[in-house]
């Protein structure tokens, strides 16, 4: 089993991410970083950041459907009216603020 090294990287703000890969990866990033003339914290930061940026995007998305999309818009044009529990919730509201 090929030994693990340490790698770090740091971001400009000072946050430090440390993990662990073979030496066989590590030097692969780093030619990869060179090839880019770039420092291994710049490319890797450079891959990984829009990857996460999107991955976040993706989670945080609600896709509808077209017919659930027009129920949504039915619905905030003509809101059914509020039922007992929908009453009491917007009392206990009013009395906490």
């Amino acid at each position: 089993m090929p030994l693990a090294l340490a790698a770090a990287v740091t971001a400009p703000e000072g946050g430090r991410i440390e993990f662990r890969l073979p030496a066989e990866e590590k030097a692969m990033l780093a030619r990869a970083a060179a090839l880019q003339n770039m420092d291994l914290t710049s490319f890797i930061l450079g891959k990984m950041l829009p990857e996460a940026r999107a991955v976040i995007e993706n989670a945080e998305r609600l896709a509808l459907s077209e017919r659930d999309s027009l129920r949504v818009l039915a619905l905030l044009e003509n809101p059914p009216e509020p039922n007992e529990k929908l009453r009491r919730a917007s009392q206990v509201a009013r009395n906490i603020t």
